[in-house]
């Protein structure tokens, strides 16, 4: 029987155990209770309560506006909904850059907050005090390497990374710093598909793609682009499994004309 069938609630363990046994691992985003009660009852392994709520759900043009308390309230609406699936909440920008004591205090306040499982945070090197000074208080913490949208404007553009050798040799000593500081797991955003694959190889923690190829253990995307909620994001790795926000405007359309026509509430719709 395959690991994540096996078991009834994903842990650390178990995603380790999936990449051991070849199994791809599912990740999807969350930000509220109703829509994370969905998808864990739907079967997804992990969900990433992410940053990208301040695109998504705050219309902000970037991940760096939303604050701590705000990834706070979406993480713990979450926890409130999963019986099985690891829950995963990003470190919000300006709440572990560059001050370890900081970087502590914030996941702390996230775990206990929000009932949480875990962490994550972008970058290598450069925050491995951080992410060590966070796992000596026992918090599992998933890094981020690759296109990193916190550091949008270091970077200056969304486009692919580690395109040239010099960026993809730092890409996978990243890759091992952060293994061996001690993270269960690694999100790759944007590389190419050949640098996600000799990554997922030479390391043994799981790594997690979004546009990292199929060579990876497994791949996570924005809920509300693979649900087709959001139509002005159409990068080419985004499949789109539905179209809701078709099916919305039209259930809506429908609504407002039914009440304008005083169909609505009908005879068997009231007391």
């Amino acid at each position: 029987m395959s690991v994540h069938r096996s078991v009834k609630k994903i842990t650390t363990h178990v995603l380790q155990e999936m990449k051991r046994n070849g199994e791809k691992i599912a990740m999807l985003t969350a930000y509220d209770y109703t829509m994370a009660r969905i998808l864990d009852q739907a079967g997804i392994d992990i969900l990433l309560v992410g940053d990208s709520a301040s695109n998504v759900m705050a219309g902000h043009e970037t991940t760096l506006p939303i604050t701590l308390n705000e990834m706070i309230y979406h993480a713990a609406g979450v926890v409130r909904a999963v019986e099985r699936c690891l829950v995963v909440v990003d470190m919000p920008f300006g709440s572990y850059q560059g001050n370890s004591r900081e970087a502590l205090n914030s996941a702390i306040r996230i775990m206990k907050e929000t009932g949480g499982h875990s962490i994550k945070m972008e970058g290598g090197r450069e925050i491995v005090e951080s992410i060590e000074r966070i796992l000596t208080a026992g918090i599992p913490v998933m890094g981020h390497l690759g296109l990193t949208p916190q550091s949008i404007y270091k970077f200056g553009t969304y486009t692919v990374r580690a395109r040239e050798e010099e960026e993809a040799k730092r890409l996978i000593e990243d890759a091992k710093i952060l293994e061996a500081a001690g993270c269960f797991a690694i999100v790759l955003e944007k590389v190419p598909a050949k640098l996600a694959a000799q990554v997922a190889k030479e390391i043994e923690i799981p790594i997690i793609g979004i546009g990292a190829g199929n060579g990876v253990d497994g791949q996570v995307l924005v809920t509300h682009d693979m649900l087709g909620m959001n139509q002005e994001f159409s990068p080419r790795f985004l499949r789109r499994y539905a179209n809701l926000a078709e099916d919305m405007t039209l259930a809506v359309k429908s609504y407002v004309s039914d009440v304008r026509r005083k169909d609505f509430p009908n005879d068997s719709e009231q007391y």
